[in-house]
């Protein structure tokens, strides 16, 4: 069914006369803009916007489109790989279709995708985006990224992607640790993960705070439990504090069996209530109050 709503979009565009936005290859030019934290790699589209590859610390590629308005009509793209005018005897290739929105990203492209297009900009081919307009449903709109001068540049991209963290703040923000049988020692899964929030925290000037809470199941006496959650949280903010952290930054508490996130009827679910809560909170936000 895809297949023949994309072959019925191409056979439109041919039988119109598309409306193209293109860099010409005197005018195409990329940008850079390298950071710790993500990558984008931009190509201004004359009269319409930005062909934007972002890679973002801890994750793989995206490629989207931005525009301060967009011309093509709701629905969905089709998304090509077309040869340059100068190389006209390629064959072009169906990479299927992409949902279009009537927002500042107006295409945004998975992964999978998303790598397929670098690569076919590395060979000199050119992504191609083809809707109807969204004023004038006869009239097809056609959005293509230039690959002149990619490979110029490619090479900085590279560099940026090889200093970006092992991991984004979302993948840190809220983050546990589990503790096996009735003790408070942390093994080697836990600090390998808590060595990646240490690692992030100390790149990242905006993260101001940290809250570390401690957790129990409900084995053994409440008190008992009480100290025991206690005994983990310490832990584990000592942890953080003898690797590099400011001890203002913490917040540790600790609160035994009374939040459990699973049964203590099951072996499995206990083990999930013995915990400790990792939560960064960056400058002008606010923290969940859940625990």
């Amino acid at each position: 069914m895809r297949t023949f709503i994309f072959m019925g979009l191409m056979v439109w565009a041919l039988q119109a006369l598309p409306l193209t936005f293109q860099a010409s290859v005197e005018e195409t030019e990329w940008r850079l803009s390298p950071s710790i934290f993500e990558c984008e790699f931009v190509q201004p589209i004359p009269d319409y916007g930005e062909a934007v590859f972002y890679h973002e610390a801890g994750e793989d590629l995206l490629f989207r489109l931005k525009t301060k308005k967009n011309l093509m009509g709701k629905g969905e793209a089709a998304l090509h790989i077309e040869p340059p005018v100068w190389g006209p005897s390629r064959f072009a290739e169906d990479l299927g279709l992409v949902p279009v929105k009537q927002a500042s990203i107006t295409l945004q492209v998975e992964p999978k995708r998303a790598n397929h297009m670098m690569q076919a900009l590395m060979q000199g081919m050119q992504p191609t985006f083809t809707r109807k307009a969204r004023y004038d449903a006869n009239e097809p709109i056609r959005i293509s990224v230039s690959a002149a001068n990619f490979n110029s540049f490619y090479k900085d991209y590279l560099g940026c992607v090889a200093g970006l963290l092992p991991v984004n703040f979302r993948q840190v923000a809220k983050s546990k640790v589990l503790f096996k049988g009735g003790g408070d020692f942390l093994d080697k899964e836990s600090k390998k993960k808590l060595d990646l929030i240490i690692l992030y925290v100390k790149a990242d000037p905006k993260v101001k705070a940290l809250y570390i809470d401690g957790h129990s199941d409900s084995s053994g006496r409440r008190y008992n439990n009480r100290r025991l959650s206690e005994e983990r949280a310490l832990k584990v903010t000592d942890y953080m504090v003898k690797k590099g952290l400011d001890p203002e930054m913490f917040t540790t508490r600790y609160h035994g069996e009374r939040y459990p996130v699973a049964t203590n009827k099951t072996a499995a679910g206990r083990q999930q209530n013995r915990r400790v809560t990792i939560r960064l909170e960056k400058e002008d936000e606010e923290m969940d109050q859940d625990f």
